[in-house]
């Protein structure tokens, strides 16, 4: 099966693909019955992605499942901490011995309509107005990318998620921090870029 990208490193493997007609993804072979139902009302470019992300699974650890708790994916057995990200045409997946999240974004100027709600203005003096939708894309990736490491229905993107000002030419060492009245975990994120798409690598 043809990659896109390989970020693996020495604790992950972390694995990017990009979806071609050509493929072949057959849902009886991939998919876990457990998530039949699960997927039975997606998008088919949603479950296209479901299915990429499984036959990445299945290069790597083949007898392994990918399973839910409340919505959050787990491996089964589980021997490793897994994170899975999509973007059609495009989907990751990254199996680590430590807690990981990553995360995929497209770069859209739409996200400037929505920055209030996943930054706080002191955060953002660092930023160049030519290049916001580059920064604040990022931003939110790497705090999506924290967010499947430490989640819960009680947080928010803009209140318990924290990115320290960063360079475009220093991408692979973010400083950011995942907080709230009990903990406080720093944390480095790693960005790479591919096509129009930012792709972030938090471990733990």
């Amino acid at each position: 099966m043809p990659l896109y990208r390989d970020f693996s490193d020495d604790t992950a493997t972390i694995l990017v693909w990009k979806y071609d007609e050509n493929d072949e993804l057959n849902i009886d072979e991939l998919l876990e019955p457990e998530n039949a139902e699960k997927v039975k009302d997606y998008h088919p470019k949603k479950l296209l992605e479901v299915l990429i992300v499984r036959k990445l699974l299945k290069s790597i650890k083949p007898n392994s499942k990918i399973l839910y708790k409340e919505r959050e994916p787990f491996l089964s057995p589980k021997d490793a901490e897994i994170s899975i990200t999509h973007s059609y045409p495009f989907a990751a997946i990254a199996i680590s011995k430590n807690k990981i999240g990553i995360d995929i974004e497209k770069f859209n100027p739409k996200i400037l309509r929505v920055i209030d709600k996943f930054t706080y203005e002191n955060e953002r003096g660092f930023i160049p107005f030519d290049t916001e939708v580059v920064f604040y894309t990022i931003i939110w990736s790497v705090k999506e990318s924290m967010y499947k490491i430490h989640h819960s229905k009680h947080w928010s993107l803009k209140k318990h998620y924290e990115v320290r000002p960063f360079e475009l030419k220093h991408l692979h060492s973010i400083k950011c921090r995942v907080h709230d009245d009990q903990i406080s975990d720093e944390l480095k994120a790693r960005v790479e870029f591919f096509d129009e798409y930012c792709f972030t690598v938090v471990e733990e």
